[in-house]
Protein backbone atom coordinates (compact mmCIF):
# COMPACT_ATOMS: atom_id res chain seq x y z
CA UNK A 1 0.00 0.00 0.00
CA UNK A 2 1.34 3.27 -0.81
CA UNK A 3 1.46 6.09 1.42
CA UNK A 4 -0.60 9.01 0.64
CA UNK A 5 0.18 12.67 0.11
CA UNK A 6 -1.56 16.24 0.99
CA UNK A 7 -2.72 17.66 -2.03
CA UNK A 8 -0.64 20.96 -2.70
CA UNK A 9 -1.44 24.66 -1.78
CA UNK A 10 -2.54 25.51 -5.08
CA UNK A 11 -4.84 22.49 -5.03
CA UNK A 12 -6.70 23.13 -1.86
CA UNK A 13 -7.06 26.56 -2.79
CA UNK A 14 -8.58 25.74 -6.20
CA UNK A 15 -10.80 23.29 -3.86
CA UNK A 16 -11.61 26.50 -1.98
CA UNK A 17 -12.66 28.17 -5.04
CA UNK A 18 -14.71 25.08 -6.50
CA UNK A 19 -16.60 24.51 -3.27
CA UNK A 20 -17.03 28.05 -2.11
CA UNK A 21 -16.91 30.80 -5.62
CA UNK A 22 -14.38 33.07 -6.00
CA UNK A 23 -11.96 34.38 -2.91
CA UNK A 24 -10.59 37.81 -2.28
CA UNK A 25 -7.17 38.70 -2.74
CA UNK A 26 -6.61 38.92 1.00
CA UNK A 27 -7.52 34.91 1.84
CA UNK A 28 -5.63 33.73 -1.05
CA UNK A 29 -2.04 35.89 0.16
CA UNK A 30 -2.85 34.60 3.60
CA UNK A 31 -3.16 30.86 2.43
CA UNK A 32 -0.46 31.34 -0.36
CA UNK A 33 2.13 33.61 1.84
CA UNK A 34 1.32 32.42 5.36
CA UNK A 35 -0.39 28.24 5.01
CA UNK A 36 2.00 26.26 7.85
CA UNK A 37 3.07 23.40 5.60
CA UNK A 38 3.13 24.48 2.32
CA UNK A 39 3.17 28.75 2.05
CA UNK A 40 5.63 30.70 0.99
CA UNK A 41 7.19 31.79 4.30
CA UNK A 42 7.46 28.14 6.08
CA UNK A 43 9.01 26.11 3.20
CA UNK A 44 10.84 29.04 0.97
CA UNK A 45 12.63 31.24 2.66
CA UNK A 46 14.01 33.54 -0.44
CA UNK A 47 15.76 36.26 0.62
CA UNK A 48 19.23 37.27 -2.19
CA UNK A 49 16.74 34.34 -4.29
CA UNK A 50 13.82 35.41 -4.91
CA UNK A 51 14.00 39.19 -3.33
CA UNK A 52 16.56 41.38 -2.06
CA UNK A 53 16.18 43.12 1.13
CA UNK A 54 18.40 46.79 2.25
CA UNK A 55 20.29 45.08 4.78
CA UNK A 56 21.61 42.47 1.96
CA UNK A 57 22.71 45.08 -0.22
CA UNK A 58 25.19 46.72 2.20
CA UNK A 59 25.89 47.21 5.92
CA UNK A 60 25.22 50.31 5.95
CA UNK A 61 22.07 50.25 6.39
CA UNK A 62 22.07 47.87 9.12
CA UNK A 63 24.77 50.06 10.95
CA UNK A 64 22.68 53.26 10.76
CA UNK A 65 19.87 52.02 12.10
CA UNK A 66 22.31 50.68 15.28
CA UNK A 67 23.17 54.68 15.59
CA UNK A 68 19.51 54.98 15.67
CA UNK A 69 18.70 52.36 18.25
CA UNK A 70 21.69 53.79 20.41
CA UNK A 71 20.53 57.57 19.93
CA UNK A 72 16.99 56.06 21.29
CA UNK A 73 18.03 54.04 24.14
CA UNK A 74 19.74 57.25 25.12
CA UNK A 75 16.44 59.34 24.53
CA UNK A 76 15.01 56.95 26.71
CA UNK A 77 17.63 57.66 29.74
CA UNK A 78 19.75 54.38 29.29
CA UNK A 79 17.74 51.80 30.91
CA UNK A 80 19.63 49.37 32.40
CA UNK A 81 17.69 46.40 30.89
CA UNK A 82 15.18 47.14 27.76
CA UNK A 83 13.83 45.12 24.66
CA UNK A 84 15.59 45.17 21.33
CA UNK A 85 12.84 43.73 18.98
CA UNK A 86 13.21 42.80 15.01
CA UNK A 87 10.16 42.14 13.43
CA UNK A 88 10.97 39.53 10.28
CA UNK A 89 14.17 39.34 10.14
CA UNK A 90 15.11 37.92 7.62
CA UNK A 91 18.41 36.10 7.26
CA UNK A 92 19.62 37.80 10.73
CA UNK A 93 22.17 39.92 8.72
CA UNK A 94 20.35 43.17 9.87
CA UNK A 95 19.80 42.69 13.39
CA UNK A 96 23.57 41.11 12.85
CA UNK A 97 24.84 44.96 11.70
CA UNK A 98 23.07 46.76 13.87
CA UNK A 99 25.07 44.83 16.89
CA UNK A 100 28.73 45.41 15.29
CA UNK A 101 27.68 49.08 15.32
CA UNK A 102 26.36 49.43 18.64
CA UNK A 103 29.05 47.47 20.35
CA UNK A 104 30.85 51.00 20.16
CA UNK A 105 27.97 52.09 22.43
CA UNK A 106 28.99 52.15 26.13
CA UNK A 107 26.50 49.96 28.25
CA UNK A 108 24.08 49.52 25.24
CA UNK A 109 24.90 45.89 23.94
CA UNK A 110 25.05 44.76 28.24
CA UNK A 111 21.42 46.42 28.61
CA UNK A 112 19.73 45.04 24.98
CA UNK A 113 17.70 41.84 25.38
CA UNK A 114 17.63 40.85 21.52
CA UNK A 115 14.41 39.20 20.50
CA UNK A 116 13.51 37.84 16.93
CA UNK A 117 10.06 37.58 16.03
CA UNK A 118 10.43 34.84 13.50
CA UNK A 119 7.65 31.82 13.30
CA UNK A 120 9.83 29.96 10.58
CA UNK A 121 12.27 27.11 11.80
CA UNK A 122 13.67 27.27 8.16
CA UNK A 123 14.20 31.03 8.83
CA UNK A 124 15.48 30.80 12.83
CA UNK A 125 17.96 28.12 11.48
CA UNK A 126 19.38 30.64 8.79
CA UNK A 127 19.71 33.45 11.42
CA UNK A 128 21.45 31.36 13.90
CA UNK A 129 24.18 30.71 11.18
CA UNK A 130 24.31 34.50 10.18
CA UNK A 131 24.75 35.71 14.21
CA UNK A 132 27.28 32.23 15.23
CA UNK A 133 28.64 33.73 18.49
CA UNK A 134 28.34 36.91 17.90
CA UNK A 135 24.78 37.18 19.17
CA UNK A 136 22.21 34.63 20.65
CA UNK A 137 19.17 36.10 20.87
CA UNK A 138 15.63 35.11 22.09
CA UNK A 139 13.64 33.70 18.79
CA UNK A 140 9.34 34.17 19.76
CA UNK A 141 6.81 33.69 17.58
CA UNK A 142 4.83 36.80 18.71
CA UNK A 143 5.00 40.35 20.26
CA UNK A 144 3.01 39.04 23.31
CA UNK A 145 5.63 36.42 24.11
CA UNK A 146 8.28 39.26 25.10
CA UNK A 147 8.30 40.46 29.08
CA UNK A 148 7.14 44.14 29.32
CA UNK A 149 9.74 46.60 29.86
CA UNK A 150 11.00 49.86 27.80
CA UNK A 151 11.27 48.49 24.04
CA UNK A 152 12.55 49.43 20.52
CA UNK A 153 11.24 47.39 17.69
CA UNK A 154 12.62 47.59 14.21
CA UNK A 155 10.77 46.65 10.71
CA UNK A 156 12.46 46.21 7.55
CA UNK A 157 9.86 45.30 4.78
CA UNK A 158 7.25 43.73 7.08
CA UNK A 159 4.49 45.59 6.36
CA UNK A 160 4.36 45.04 2.61
CA UNK A 161 3.69 41.23 3.12
CA UNK A 162 0.13 42.29 5.02
CA UNK A 163 -2.69 40.99 2.94
CA UNK A 164 -4.91 42.99 1.26
CA UNK A 165 -8.22 43.82 -0.82
CA UNK A 166 -8.57 45.51 -4.13
CA UNK A 167 -11.47 47.15 -5.24
CA UNK A 168 -12.58 48.54 -8.79
CA UNK A 169 -15.11 51.79 -9.68
CA UNK A 170 -17.17 51.10 -12.42
CA UNK A 171 -20.24 52.98 -13.27
CA UNK A 172 -19.89 55.29 -9.60
CA UNK A 173 -19.90 51.53 -7.81
CA UNK A 174 -17.60 49.72 -6.32
CA UNK A 175 -16.42 45.88 -7.08
CA UNK A 176 -13.97 43.82 -5.01
CA UNK A 177 -11.43 42.30 -6.84
CA UNK A 178 -11.50 38.43 -6.86
CA UNK A 179 -9.71 35.25 -7.38
CA UNK A 180 -11.36 32.46 -9.34
CA UNK A 181 -11.00 29.34 -11.92
CA UNK A 182 -11.24 29.67 -15.69
CA UNK A 183 -12.36 27.08 -17.81
CA UNK A 184 -9.00 25.32 -17.75
CA UNK A 185 -9.33 25.37 -13.99
CA UNK A 186 -6.37 28.07 -13.90
CA UNK A 187 -6.96 31.18 -11.16
CA UNK A 188 -7.98 34.17 -12.65
CA UNK A 189 -9.04 37.89 -11.82
CA UNK A 190 -12.46 38.59 -12.12
CA UNK A 191 -15.12 41.03 -10.16
CA UNK A 192 -17.43 40.85 -7.64
CA UNK A 193 -20.96 42.81 -8.01
CA UNK A 194 -21.23 45.81 -6.72
CA UNK A 195 -20.58 46.22 -3.02
CA UNK A 196 -23.28 45.59 -0.63
CA UNK A 197 -22.52 45.25 3.01
CA UNK A 198 -22.48 48.11 5.33
CA UNK A 199 -18.96 47.02 6.81
CA UNK A 200 -17.61 47.33 3.22
CA UNK A 201 -19.65 50.29 2.01
CA UNK A 202 -18.33 52.13 5.53
CA UNK A 203 -15.09 51.32 4.38
CA UNK A 204 -15.24 52.25 0.67
CA UNK A 205 -16.81 55.85 1.85
CA UNK A 206 -13.71 57.00 2.80
CA UNK A 207 -11.92 56.08 -0.28
CA UNK A 208 -10.94 58.92 -2.92
CA UNK A 209 -13.41 58.64 -5.69
CA UNK A 210 -10.66 60.23 -8.32
CA UNK A 211 -9.27 56.27 -8.37
CA UNK A 212 -10.66 53.27 -10.26
CA UNK A 213 -8.90 50.71 -8.38
CA UNK A 214 -7.47 50.83 -5.13
CA UNK A 215 -6.17 48.77 -2.52
CA UNK A 216 -6.88 48.01 1.30
CA UNK A 217 -4.86 46.33 3.84
CA UNK A 218 -7.47 44.97 5.94
CA UNK A 219 -5.02 43.04 8.34
CA UNK A 220 -3.07 46.86 8.87
CA UNK A 221 -5.09 48.30 11.77
CA UNK A 222 -5.27 44.78 13.85
CA UNK A 223 -1.43 44.83 13.12
CA UNK A 224 -0.93 48.47 14.33
CA UNK A 225 -3.37 47.74 17.19
CA UNK A 226 -0.83 45.05 18.62
CA UNK A 227 1.91 47.05 17.88
CA UNK A 228 0.29 50.16 20.45
CA UNK A 229 -0.37 47.78 22.85
CA UNK A 230 3.25 46.75 23.22
CA UNK A 231 4.01 50.72 23.49
CA UNK A 232 1.68 51.63 25.65
CA UNK A 233 3.35 50.36 28.23
CA UNK A 234 6.04 53.17 27.42
CA UNK A 235 8.99 54.50 26.90
CA UNK A 236 9.06 53.04 23.68
CA UNK A 237 9.55 52.98 19.63
CA UNK A 238 8.94 51.42 16.82
CA UNK A 239 10.62 52.20 13.18
CA UNK A 240 9.04 50.95 10.10
CA UNK A 241 10.90 50.88 6.33
CA UNK A 242 9.24 49.69 3.69
CA UNK A 243 8.02 50.68 0.28
CA UNK A 244 4.99 52.51 -1.17
CA UNK A 245 3.45 56.24 -1.11
CA UNK A 246 4.38 58.29 1.62
CA UNK A 247 1.01 60.42 0.66
CA UNK A 248 -1.41 58.55 -1.66
CA UNK A 249 -3.44 55.34 -1.22
CA UNK A 250 -1.78 52.53 -3.64
CA UNK A 251 -3.90 51.66 -6.61
CA UNK A 252 -2.89 47.90 -8.19
CA UNK A 253 0.38 46.82 -6.91
CA UNK A 254 -0.23 43.55 -6.40
CA UNK A 255 2.53 41.57 -7.68
CA UNK A 256 4.61 37.92 -7.43
CA UNK A 257 8.82 37.66 -7.02
CA UNK A 258 10.79 34.38 -7.86
CA UNK A 259 14.51 34.37 -8.98
CA UNK A 260 14.92 38.26 -8.43
CA UNK A 261 12.05 38.32 -11.79
CA UNK A 262 8.61 39.67 -11.39
CA UNK A 263 5.88 37.06 -12.51
CA UNK A 264 2.14 36.50 -12.65
CA UNK A 265 1.19 36.00 -8.69
CA UNK A 266 -1.51 33.75 -10.01
CA UNK A 267 1.44 30.78 -10.74
CA UNK A 268 3.25 28.88 -8.84
CA UNK A 269 1.41 29.38 -5.67
CA UNK A 270 2.98 29.08 -2.12
CA UNK A 271 6.68 29.56 -4.32
CA UNK A 272 6.63 32.88 -4.60
CA UNK A 273 6.95 36.27 -2.77
CA UNK A 274 3.46 38.43 -2.70
CA UNK A 275 3.84 41.80 -2.23
CA UNK A 276 1.81 44.74 -2.66
CA UNK A 277 2.81 48.67 -1.37
CA UNK A 278 2.48 49.99 2.19
CA UNK A 279 -0.70 52.37 2.83
CA UNK A 280 1.45 54.90 5.00
CA UNK A 281 -1.35 57.16 5.22
CA UNK A 282 -3.32 54.66 6.71
CA UNK A 283 -0.15 53.39 9.28
CA UNK A 284 -0.07 57.19 10.00
CA UNK A 285 -4.35 57.43 10.88
CA UNK A 286 -4.03 54.15 12.87
CA UNK A 287 -1.13 54.75 14.75
CA UNK A 288 -3.08 58.17 15.65
CA UNK A 289 -6.51 56.50 16.57
CA UNK A 290 -4.55 54.01 18.95
CA UNK A 291 -3.01 56.72 20.88
CA UNK A 292 0.36 56.46 19.21
CA UNK A 293 2.70 59.69 18.09
CA UNK A 294 4.03 59.64 14.63
CA UNK A 295 6.86 60.87 12.73
CA UNK A 296 6.69 60.29 8.81
CA UNK A 297 6.70 59.11 6.91
CA UNK A 298 10.02 60.12 5.16
CA UNK A 299 12.14 58.93 2.24
CA UNK A 300 14.36 56.04 3.10
CA UNK A 301 17.56 58.18 1.15
CA UNK A 302 16.89 61.13 3.34
CA UNK A 303 16.69 59.36 7.02
CA UNK A 304 19.52 57.14 5.81
CA UNK A 305 21.40 60.68 5.31
CA UNK A 306 20.15 62.31 8.16
CA UNK A 307 21.83 59.08 10.29
CA UNK A 308 25.19 60.05 8.81
CA UNK A 309 24.76 57.03 5.78
CA UNK A 310 27.03 59.56 3.23
CA UNK A 311 29.70 59.44 5.61
CA UNK A 312 30.29 56.33 6.73
CA UNK A 313 29.57 55.34 3.10
CA UNK A 314 32.76 57.59 2.52
CA UNK A 315 34.46 55.57 5.80
CA UNK A 316 34.03 52.17 4.43
CA UNK A 317 35.61 53.55 0.81
CA UNK A 318 38.42 55.19 2.40
CA UNK A 319 39.22 51.76 4.41
CA UNK A 320 38.45 49.27 1.87
CA UNK A 321 39.84 51.00 -1.57
CA UNK A 322 39.76 47.68 -3.59
CA UNK A 323 36.32 47.34 -2.77
CA UNK A 324 35.34 50.79 -3.16
CA UNK A 325 33.19 50.70 -6.20
CA UNK A 326 31.05 48.25 -4.98
CA UNK A 327 30.48 50.10 -1.78
CA UNK A 328 29.27 53.41 -3.66
CA UNK A 329 27.21 50.93 -6.10
CA UNK A 330 25.33 49.56 -2.62
CA UNK A 331 25.03 53.12 -1.20
CA UNK A 332 23.27 54.51 -4.30
CA UNK A 333 21.33 51.90 -4.35
CA UNK A 334 19.86 52.20 -0.38
CA UNK A 335 19.65 56.52 -0.74
CA UNK A 336 19.24 57.92 -4.29
CA UNK A 337 15.78 58.53 -5.31
CA UNK A 338 16.43 57.39 -8.46
CA UNK A 339 16.69 53.59 -6.55
CA UNK A 340 15.25 52.85 -2.89
CA UNK A 341 16.04 56.67 -1.27
CA UNK A 342 12.44 57.85 -2.94
CA UNK A 343 10.30 53.87 -2.81
CA UNK A 344 10.88 53.54 0.49
CA UNK A 345 9.70 55.27 3.99
CA UNK A 346 11.12 55.43 7.25
CA UNK A 347 7.52 56.12 9.50
CA UNK A 348 8.35 56.26 13.51
CA UNK A 349 5.28 55.35 15.45
CA UNK A 350 6.18 56.24 20.15
CA UNK A 351 4.66 55.99 23.14
CA UNK A 352 3.54 59.26 24.53
CA UNK A 353 5.86 61.96 25.88
CA UNK A 354 9.08 61.29 24.20
CA UNK A 355 11.35 63.57 22.26
CA UNK A 356 11.18 63.49 18.34
CA UNK A 357 12.99 60.50 17.24
CA UNK A 358 16.67 60.42 15.53
CA UNK A 359 16.36 60.79 11.81
CA UNK A 360 12.81 62.99 11.96
CA UNK A 361 13.97 66.29 13.32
Amino acid sequence: MTESREPSLETRIKSLIQTNGPISISVFMQLALFDRKQGYYATRPGIGRDFITAPEISQVFGELLGVWAAYEWQQLGCPSTFHLIELGPGRGTMIRDIWRATSKIQGFNDAAQVHLIEPSLALRKKQADTLGLELTPEWVDDLADIPDGPTLIIANEVLDCLPIRQFVQKHDKWHERQIGLDDKNCFTFGLSGPINSAKDQALLEELPRNQSIIEISTALDAYIQQISERLAQGNSRVLFIDYGPASSRPADTFRAYANGKQIDPLTQVGKTDLTADVDFTEVSKSAQNHNLDVSGPISQGWFLGSMGGVERINQLMDQNPSLADNIAEGGTKLMSPEHMGERFQAICLSSNDLPKPAGFQ
